[in-house]
């Protein structure tokens, strides 16, 4: 395994436009001769967009395969990838909202989606006021692997926690606005932990409600990221703060509103999102289903 990672630590090294000429090659072999998770791919889309073409759903899947291919050189890349090509790379617009949450005294609830490319965050720590930035991540079955994906995560300042342990680890700490919480929000849950569903890109739809928990009961800011891939190797994400409807959260509410930006983000460029993902497998496992649109 170390031998592994030495050679994807080389490989990573490389210059990008260079790492893309594999890229190229994964989008032939994956698209061409594969056809990896394709039908997985094609239903999500089916699904989620039923009233476009069959032409423009194929145009759409030709397109998330190379964001994928791209996705996937680029998260090699982070193991060596400096503070600064990050920075240049990872445009953050609408900087203000953390400094509003500072000035407020209030910690931060980050929500992105699955949307190319959220692990070109590692840079994050570095350019907001707050003192401590804890991306959060799921357990893998590698300690190896989980180790290595920690260290990339936790450059440039950040500080990974694992899922099961940040609920907790925000209860215990101060909520003095000095710490930002990274949240990939649109996880599937465990089918055990399928409890809560809403509809979301025309489907029933299990959704994450750790964080509800949170807003809830605590004094958070809710920030939601609008990621947009600006071109090959360049990306943008655009910060909005999330507000209840009333004096705080009702039980739900962020859920909500988090999938509405979700999607309205999904609908401006729909290929840029993790479709190979099973997001919908468990979908009939829901025991509270909310109908109520956002």
């Amino acid at each position: 395994m170390n031998f592994l990672i030495k050679i994807l630590y080389l490989i990573s090294k490389l210059p990008l436009k260079i790492l893309y000429i594999f890229s190229d090659v994964m989008f032939f072999l994956n698209y061409y001769i594969v056809g990896y998770r394709k039908k997985v791919i094609t239903q999500n889309l089916k699904n989620s967009f039923p009233e476009k073409s069959d032409e423009e759903i194929r145009e759409i899947r030709k397109k998330f395969y190379l964001n994928f291919s791209d996705y996937l050189v680029e998260t090699i890349k982070s193991f060596s990838i400096s503070e600064t090509e990050s920075r240049v790379r990872m445009q953050h617009i609408n900087q203000e909202v953390f400094h509003d949450a500072k000035r407020e005294g209030k910690n931060i609830i980050l929500l992105a989606g699955h949307v190319f490319n959220w692990e070109w965050m590692n840079a994050f720590a570095a350019i907001i006021p707050q003192k401590h930035c804890h991306p959060v991540y799921r357990k893998v079955n590698s300690d190896f692997w989980e180790n290595q994906m920690k260290k990339v995560r936790n450059k440039f300042g950040n500080e990974a926690l694992e899922a099961n342990e940040v609920i907790i680890n925000i209860f215990r700490s101060k909520n003095d606005g000095d710490s930002t919480y990274m949240f990939v929000a649109d996880q599937t849950p465990h089918i055990a932990h399928v409890n809560y569903g809403l509809e979301f890109l025309n489907q029933r739809t299990p959704a994450f409600i750790g964080y509800d928990k949170l807003a809830t009961r605590m004094d958070l800011a809710f920030i939601y990221c609008e990621m947009k891939k600006v071109k090959r190797g360049y990306y943008q994400v655009n910060y909005h703060r999330i507000f209840p409807d009333g004096e705080k959260f009702v039980e739900h509410e962020v859920v909500k509103k988090f999938h509405k930006l979700l999607e309205n983000t999904l609908r401006k460029r729909p290929d840029n999102y993790l479709w190979s993902h099973r997001k919908w497998k468990y979908q009939d496992s829901i025991k509270t289903f909310d109908s109520e649109k956002k």
